[in-house]
């Protein structure tokens, strides 16, 4: 894979980041070893970038997987960049967080440190003192550079005019799925302005949080062409959705073995436990797969369910996701 220069950083990093929320209690629960190996597959074949949060308890995989690169066949990983994200308000909270991920991952230094799930200006602005810390423990050389992880756009236009801000994390897919405040064309407009601005993006959810599947590897292409994205994150869950996304992102085309093994992966949804039972998605399920229960939560008949996506566009929390 050929590398693209993230932002004003320095950092090189090859167009396809692994996104390791797929692996975590929160969505897959892989065992250890099972999440280390397909990271390590992943550096292996050239992937040098990882997305990971202090919210998805991924470290042990990703400091399993460096273990092993460093110990078989002398792999280096002095290029590989682990990006992490905390809702750090304080100082005390940035620095914790840094100093856990860190030890967790067993790394002298992060690619990057975000503030998880920034909204706006107005949130900047209650993180401020965390925001100083990473300035401070960039300058340390703890973290390499700094920045939000959003599915806002006004998030995105507010860390654009911040010139301590590196790096901008962006939720977008063709679709809009998941984008809070507008549209997918807004989105992308105040990511190109972000761009202008010098900030490093990589992009997030171009899958739309599993709903877009069914043409992975188009809306894959089509990502990695944008030109303001360094990089996309991609979660994945199997050696060859691996192995098929690394020949995307390389350039190449997948061997048709590849795409049925992937093709054939097994998938369902899922209702993130923010859900707060509005009923959108009920009114929208053609299939009737989808009631409020007792909790007043959405919840999903396994049986009923087509993976059709459609009630995603109309959860206005992004509570919905195929895994």
């Amino acid at each position: 894979m050929k590398r693209r220069v993230l932002g004003k950083t320095g950092l090189e990093v090859a167009p396809l980041c692994f996104g390791t929320l797929s692996l975590s209690p929160l969505h897959g629960a892989f065992p250890l070893q099972k999440g280390a190996d397909l990271i390590k597959t992943a550096l292996d074949l050239g992937i040098n970038m990882i997305d990971t949060a202090e919210l998805y308890e991924t470290y042990p995989y990703i400091k399993a997987a460096m273990c092993e690169r460093q110990s078989q066949h002398n792999g280096a990983v002095s290029d590989v960049y682990v990006f992490s994200k905390s809702y750090a308000v304080t100082a005390a909270d940035a620095r914790g967080s840094v100093e856990k991920a860190l030890r967790e991952t067993g790394l002298d230094q992060l690619g990057g440190f975000l503030l998880h799930e920034q909204e706006s200006e107005y949130t900047l602005k209650g993180h401020r003192e965390a925001l100083d810390e990473l300035v401070r423990l960039r300058a340390k050389g703890l973290i390499r550079s700094l920045g939000i992880s959003t599915h806002h756009i006004a998030a995105v236009r507010a860390a654009a005019a911040l010139p301590e801000i590196d790096i901008i994390h962006p939720l977008y897919n063709y679709k809009g799925y998941g984008i809070a405040d507008g549209t997918a064309a807004q989105m992308l407009s105040a990511i190109a302005q972000a761009f202008e601005c010098g900030k490093g993006i990589y992009g997030m959810k171009i899958l739309g949080g599993g709903h877009l599947c069914g043409e992975a590897e188009a809306r894959l292409r089509e990502g990695l062409a944008i030109p303001y994205f360094s990089a996309i994150a991609v979660g994945m869950k199997s050696d060859a959705e691996v192995r098929l996304n690394c020949t995307i992102a390389a350039g190449g085309e997948a061997a048709p073995e590849l795409r049925q093994a992937v093709a054939a992966t097994e998938r369902h949804l899922l209702i993130e436990d923010w859900c707060q039972g509005c009923g959108n998605c009920v009114k929208r399920c053609v299939s009737k797969a989808l009631r409020l229960n007792d909790q007043g939560k959405a919840e999903v008949d396994v049986r009923r369910c087509v993976l059709c996506g459609y009630c995603a566009a109309d959860c206005p929390e992004f509570c919905i996701k195929v895994v």
